[in-house]
């Protein structure tokens, strides 16, 4: 802890105090204020490069999250970026699944940047945009550009929030009485007796005395806040000269938890930053940065059952055992009141504990029942999860006209270090189980049976340890020369990449390439834009570790030509289409898969029964010297356009791409003896085999209007993709059974039929073969090859999961301004996906907890209206597995953001030594409106989903 002391003060004083320094420099300073490594804000970054925001457009789009976050704050640097750019599906961008972040050139995590330390996001989407970036790039790159210091005096910007989270909903369980009465249901449903009397249910029903009968609701008040809060703190201290400019940013947040017992009454989360940057100008010619970031996390949570001490939020197992403890088990808390006075070995058994909750409870258990998550959080402990991240980049800009005109260089290495930890006290404790007797028609406690023991040790452990380390290297060169004639040529040779090493994985994650751009256009009108990559991965065999990405782009302003230059309509129009081919190792899972593999296991599969250790060696795979990169082929077209004095700004994109030989094991291109199940061998190798396609068009429309004094500014975004999967490996007998030429997030399963009425219907349909015995209630399927049997065979294709984003993503945002009133409001919405019904929440089989959708049960009285299969207390094997009786449609908008903000009026604050200053309420996650809004806003096996509400001021001086 003193390393990590002496590291944060190190930084701190680096960070903060040349802003004293040259904040005594600045005052009356007139200087230029163009700086290393800054733009204005009518610039956005593309490959290596800023540029105009209305230059070509090639499939990127930026966020200006420092003009943003005047309106709407938030403390996620990618929240609902949905809601306002187009092609941004919440985790991926035009549906390809991981992409690359990179903040300030290298590569980092989106959380650990705050939106106060951000000035721009740019998503760069098309192949052509992300090739310089090298291999893992090649799903598309999030770039974040931090904030950076100006040639102005000294600019200090403090923000305060404070808010509150509101529990959305809980899920919806049944008491003990009626989960006891549907389980007797069940049993009879199986043919068995059943497991509780009447007399049982009635006691429990009563809740007379809900410790000898419990009836545990976990989501009641009893063990959760309604509301909890969270508040954060920013100071940004900014400025600069001609020669040096520098930024800070310290904040801190810290946020509550939900809990309102026990250990876990105390939870929270907190973090502190410390993030800053010095611009200077060296000499005339010689322009440097350097940037630096300290975060420090710790998440302090109760000790959970079963907790996995790797786990940063122990506190969600106490959500996995709320969704799975019966709720007439145990009573977790039982008063010492009801010992009967004359019960002394009773009195002795539990006086003997150290574990007496409030002074009023001990306790409760079974042996059965050693443990519960709520005497846990009372008695087992607590730990704190430890997050430390170091990050340091530098950097040098050369200008190298003294040795050609228009040439430079630029340079960037990049040091960084992650590490987590956690620390804990665990403790064991006694559960005691009473044995409840009549006296004088009064429960009381004859006796107690007690359970483990007892023990605080002291000891602090320390688990989960791990690290991370980022290497990051860019150099590049760059020419402009401004040709005669309106010819304009630039041209970019780099070299780039990083390497990251994690604890526990032998292998570091690399990425190396070399680059060269060639962008060329003439009078800012016709575009032509070349670009190649060589790029290396160390997952290839030894020799065919390079491969070579390249793509080409043509533009076209037709707003400058002569049948547009003088039109009143169309300001800006400009169109421009790429073709590019990225070699990627992204899809390639492993390292050395071009090679065979053999391995030697004990106990030999032969069957030598001789009392001797037998070994055998079995072969995983064969070799394939051929195996090579995955290639992201790729068609865009794009347009954006301004009409009629910048009222309407627009811009789209087109896209078709494909992933070309992803790497498999094809199983039919081999002859069947290539592969056996048991021992389990195979001398197929890997391959470069399947394909998948994607094909889409995103949007953005932003129209700005003033209505009087009111100003207006309306923004709609959206992307509509499908995927398909082009080439598969695969041999089905049944063409409707095929996943090539459907979308490659397929939902696949039964056609269900409906509920079996009778035994008659059933004995008249076609045999259902997943085991167990079929009854009455249960889900009947349709035979899809008329086989008369219903198997695996019978499954097909049931709609899109949006794992990847929804077929259709978009948003709509809105911005109102009024005097020193500003409104925000942004909705976000998703289109077209399926999910499916299968957690515990709706599977219902066994001895698993009951929910409230168990109530649409098929009985004899209720057959023709049942919304839910017969009860079963097997494992309901036939019911429970996918079908489209379980699918359910994910299309929702949600209501993401309402913010109300005031700026004071500049002349009321002109004698003050505040610059500026502004209120705002807001509220996020407000609304879901959906068919299916309780089960998207349901969380069963994890922390409820909340509403926000928040109160903040910022203030300028």
């Amino acid at each position: 802890m003193k390393y990590y002391i002496r590291i944060s003060f190190i930084l701190c004083a680096a960070l903060c105090l040349p802003s004293v320094i040259v904040a005594q420099e600045i005052e009356g300073d007139n200087a230029d204020s163009t700086i290393a490594g800054h733009q204005p804000d009518a610039f956005t970054h593309r490959g290596f490069r800023h540029v105009a925001e209305n230059d070509i457009p090639n499939g990127v789009s930026t966020v200006n999250v420092a003009s943003l976050l005047e309106k709407n704050y938030t403390i996620y640097s990618l929240d609902n970026m949905e809601g306002l750019i187009g092609g941004w599906t919440g985790n991926s961008m035009w549906g390809m699944g991981e992409y690359l972040v990179l903040v300030d050139g290298v590569p980092r995590d989106a959380n650990n940047v705050m939106p106060t330390e951000i000035d721009q996001i740019t998503f760069l989407k098309s192949a052509s945009s992300v090739l310089l970036y090298g291999s893992r790039a090649a799903k598309g790159v999030v770039y974040i550009t931090t904030k950076r210091g100006k040639a102005e005096p000294l600019d200090v910007n403090v923000r305060v929030n404070t808010g509150f989270h509101v529990s959305k909903r809980y899920p919806k369980y049944l008491g003990s009485a009626e989960y006891m009465t549907l389980y007797n249901e069940a049993r009879i449903n199986d043919g068995q007796a059943i497991q509780y009397t009447d007399d049982e249910i009635y006691h429990y029903a009563s809740g007379a005395n809900p410790y000898r009968y419990p009836d545990v609701d976990y989501y009641s008040s009893d063990y959760l806040k309604k509301v909890y809060n969270r508040t954060d703190v920013t100071t940004e201290l900014a400025g600069g000269n001609g020669w040096s400019r520098f930024y800070t940013n310290l904040g801190y947040l810290r946020q509550g938890d939900v809990f309102d017992f026990g250990e876990a009454k105390n939870n929270y989360v907190d973090r502190f930053n410390v993030r800053g940057n010095i611009d200077l100008n060296i000499t005339t010619k010689i322009t440097a940065f350097v940037n630096a970031n300290a975060t420090f996390y710790n998440a302090r949570s109760g000790n959970a059952a079963d907790s996995d001490p790797n786990n940063a939020n122990n506190t969600d197992t106490y959500w996995t055992y709320a969704a799975t403890a019966r709720p007439n088990r145990v009573a977790p808390l039982i008063p010492l009141e009801y010992i009967d006075p004359n019960a002394l070995n009773a009195l002795r058994t539990v006086g003997g504990g150290s574990n007496i909750i409030d002074g009023k409870y001990f306790l409760g258990g079974s042996q059965t029942d050693l443990q519960n998550v709520v005497a846990d959080y009372y008695a087992a402990g607590s730990s704190k999860w430890t997050s430390r991240q170091f990050q340091f980049d530098a950097g040098l800009n050369f200008d190298l006209s003294n040795v050609a005109k228009g040439l430079t260089f630029h340079t960037q290495y990049a040091v960084d270090y992650a590490t987590s930890y956690t620390s804990s006290y665990n403790n064991s404790y006694a559960v005691y189980q009473p044995l409840w007797s009549d006296y004088n028609g009064a429960d009381v406690i004859a006796d107690l049976t007690k359970y483990n023991n007892d023990r605080k040790s002291g000891v602090q452990n320390i688990t989960g340890s791990s690290n991370r380390q980022t290497i990051a290297f860019t150099g590049y060169f760059n020419y402009v020369s401004p040709l005669r004639g309106g010819h304009h040529l630039e041209s970019k040779l780099l070299a780039t990449g990083f390497q990251q090493t994690r604890s526990q994985v032998y292998h570091r994650t690399g990425n190396a390439n070399l680059g060269l751009a060639v962008d060329y256009n003439y009078r800012e009108k016709y575009y032509a834009s070349e670009a190649l990559a060589l790029v290396r991965s160390a997952k290839l065999a030894a020799g065919d570790r390079n491969g070579l990405s390249s793509s080409a782009t043509l533009g076209w302003k037709l707003s400058k030509e002569g049948f547009l230059a003088t039109s009143s309509v169309v300001n800006d129009l400009t169109v421009g289409i790429s073709g590019s081919v990225l070699k990627t190792d992204m899809d390639i899972g492993e390292y050395n898969l071009s090679e065979e593999n053999y391995t030697q296991a004990n106990g030999a599969w032969w069957g030598w029964y001789d009392g001797a250790v037998e070994r055998s060696t079995n072969s995983l795979r064969g070799s394939n010297s051929d195996l090579d990169f995955v290639n992201r082929k790729e068609i865009a077209a794009n347009v954006s356009t301004s009409l009629w004095n910048d009222l309407i700004t627009a811009n789209a994109s087109f896209f078709i791409n494909t992933m070309e030989g992803l790497i498999i094991q094809p199983a039919t291109q081999y002859p069947s003896y290539f592969a056996t199940g048991f021992p389990g061998a195979s001398f197929m190798p890997f391959t470069n085999y399947n394909n998948h396609r994607r094909k889409g068009i995103d949007f953005a429309v932003n129209v700005n209007k003033q209505l009087g004094a009111v100003g207006l500014s309306w923004g709609l975004v959206g992307m509509y993709y499908k995927s398909e999967a082009t080439r598969v490996d695969e041999n089905f007998e049944d063409a409707y059974r095929n996943r090539a030429g459907k979308p490659l997030d397929g939902l696949w399963g039964l056609q269900s039929a409906g509920l079996f009425q009778d035994q008659a219907e059933i004995d008249n349909s076609p045999q259902q073969k997943f085991g167990g015995t079929i009854r009455p209630g249960d889900i009947r399927y349709v035979d899809q090859n008329n086989d008369n049997k219903i198997d695996e065979r019978d499954e097909i294709f049931l709609g899109r999961a949006d794992w990847n984003g929804a077929p259709f993503t978009g948003g709509v945002n809105v911005t109102a301004r009024w005097k020193g009133f500003t409104v925000f409001a942004l909705g976000t919405a998703h289109v077209g996906g399926y999910a499916m019904k299968n957690s515990s929440y709706f599977w219902v089989y066994g001895n698993r907890k009951y929910s409230e959708v168990v109530r649409g049960r098929w009985t004899e009285e209720t057959k023709e209206t049942a919304t839910y299969p017969r009860l079963t207390t097997e494992n309901g094997v036939n019911n429970f597995r996918s079908s489209d009786f379980w699918l359910y449609k994910t299309n929702r908008f949600t209501l993401a953001r309402i913010q109300i903000t005031y700026a004071v009026p500049r002349k009321v604050l002109e004698k003050s030594f505040v610059r500026d200053i502004s209120v705002y309420l807001s509220g996020a996650n407000l609304l879901t409106i959906s068919k299916e809004r309780e089960i998207l806003e349901t969380s069963t096996t994890s922390a409820p989903q909340t509403r926000f509400y928040n109160l903040g001021v910022r203030a300028a001086f």
